[in-house]
């Protein structure tokens, strides 16, 4: 197979075929991306301007929101734009560009709720020493931590893949660039860089779940000896919402970075990440605003402040 030009740009095979059916889905899928979007630029509104919010619970979930705002905006705008337009063309630099920043908020993501079950596990196990224990100069640096660690990924498996040379297939059958869906498209040996790369997206997915796993392990513990049963409501109330989203997104991702390859299909890998890139993002706003008093407080009277200048 002759090596393609590796100036050209690829195809994205997308995610919609031109039917009646394919068109209602990608309606669908545009009012849910358009609904993460509001929610969660509401929910950075809120803790925003409600200085009850102003808490580091509270700074790391508006991170999240952000993140998964970027997310949205990196994939479907293009994705919209090529279903549209009919021009599913993208150059190597979008490519890398749209990898780069995928991974950055994804693996940022992994390891801002990791930051967040540690804030629960203080507020839960620690709460007179919640202020020292969980300050706002640790608050900062977690979450510069995140941001940093899911760029170096993004950046490190940007570079690499598009390192590679490409066969005259150039097609890939996806709706954005993701690194895994690339590199089958290369024209050399990469079974190095897979291994690495599964090394990676390994570290990236399990160093925060282990986290996660062992600030929850450690609530769980305190709940259990708790002998009042309205406080061990409030300690599952308060740490409900946040199992709820790294439910949702580690399952989706172990999905897709750790499962057997014989298991996968494009089809299959393309409903995962269309679940997790533009879905969740929608959920994680709803779950934190239904299940959390303090946000519908903020909601409530955010409203009654616009009603009450709509009246004036």
């Amino acid at each position: 197979m002759n090596i393609w030009n590796t100036t050209s740009d690829f195809i994205l095979l997308g995610l919609f075929n031109y039917t009646e059916a394919h068109l209602f889905l990608f309606v669908m899928v545009l009012t849910i991306a358009f609904s993460s979007l509001v929610g969660n630029a509401l929910m950075i509104l809120l803790i925003h301007q409600d200085v009850h919010l102003h808490t580091p619970m509270y700074f790391l979930l508006s991170q999240l929101s952000l993140m998964d705002m970027m997310l949205i905006s990196t994939i479907v705008p293009k994705m919209a734009a090529d279903y549209l337009s009919g021009k599913k063309s993208i150059s190597p630099a979008g490519c890398g560009l749209q990898i780069f920043f995928f991974l950055t908020l994804a693996g940022g993501e992994c390891f801002l709720l990791a930051a967040m079950s540690y804030d629960r596990y203080v507020a839960v196990c620690h709460p007179l020493r919640y202020p020292i224990l969980m300050s706002w100069q640790l608050c900062l640096r977690m979450t510069m931590g995140s941001w940093f660690l899911g760029a170096a990924d993004g950046l490190m498996q940007a570079a690499a893949t598009l390192s590679f040379p490409f066969c005259d297939a150039h097609e890939i059958n996806h709706f954005f660039c993701e690194a895994p869906t690339l590199v089958r498209l290369a024209c050399a040996d990469t079974f190095v860089f897979e291994y690495v790369m599964y090394i990676c997206c390994v570290l990236m997915l399990l160093v925060p779940f282990s986290l996660i796993l062992i600030s929850y392990s450690l609530i769980l513990a305190v709940v259990l000896q708790m002998r009042s049963r309205e406080a061990c409501k409030k300690a599952f109330s308060t740490c409900s919402s946040h199992l709820s989203v790294v439910g949702l997104f580690y399952g989706a991702g172990i999905f897709t970075y750790m499962g057997p390859k014989s298991y996968r299909s494009a089809n299959h890998d393309k409903i995962v990440s269309v679940f997790y890139t533009i879905f969740t993002p929608l959920l994680n706003p709803l779950i934190y605003s239904i299940r959390n008093s303090e946000v519908k407080g903020a909601l409530r009277k955010c409203m009654g402040q616009c009603a009450a200048l709509s009246h004036n």
